[in-house]
């Protein structure tokens, strides 16, 4: 069985989140999504595939990329950690989306997409490979431990 790794929000420390966020100038998504899954969840793995591109246009307008990253290294004290004392936890993929559901319903989806994008012939879980060759995984009692990691992108409002 495969499992997710969520963050608590630096704004309200007793929920929890995909980690993710802002795009550097002239970083590409695939490299912001690495970074921040270091900073914030003090994880590095394989990047895997982009599990979608999600445009919200209510609040915020930009772009989120959403990659897996198949988690090589978890490291002991990270960034955000040891700056804004932010925990990790992992969960079950059913679990992290009933989690996210009530404040982030769109975090929620980004596993729904993950889910549903999976390649039916590796059974209930996917490669990170992009599906073109095999790829390393770390795997215990627990199986495959994944991040669902998100990267925002540009201003739709400026396309």
């Amino acid at each position: 069985m495969s499992t997710v790794l969520l963050v608590s929000s630096s704004r309200h420390p007793d929920q929890w989140i995909v980690p993710g966020g802002g795009m550097e100038p002239d970083e590409e998504p695939s490299g912001a999504a690495v970074r921040e899954v270091y900073e914030e969840a003090g994880v590095t793995g394989k990047l895997g595939r982009l599990v979608g591109v999600f445009e919200q246009n209510k609040d915020r307008k930009h772009r989120t990329y959403v990659f897996t990253l198949t988690v090589t290294e978890t490291l002991e004290d990270w960034e955000d950690s040891v700056k804004i004392g932010r925990k990790r936890r992992w969960f079950k993929v059913d679990e992290a989306m009933m989690v996210l559901q009530s404040h982030k319903p769109v975090h929620a989806e980004y596993l729904q997409r993950h889910r549903i994008t999976c390649d039916p012939s590796c059974g209930s879980t996917c490669s990170p490979s992009n599906g073109n060759t095999p790829s390393s995984r770390v795997t215990d009692n627990n199986g495959l431990h994944y991040v669902v990691c998100a990267t925002l992108g540009s201003d739709l409002a400026n396309r």
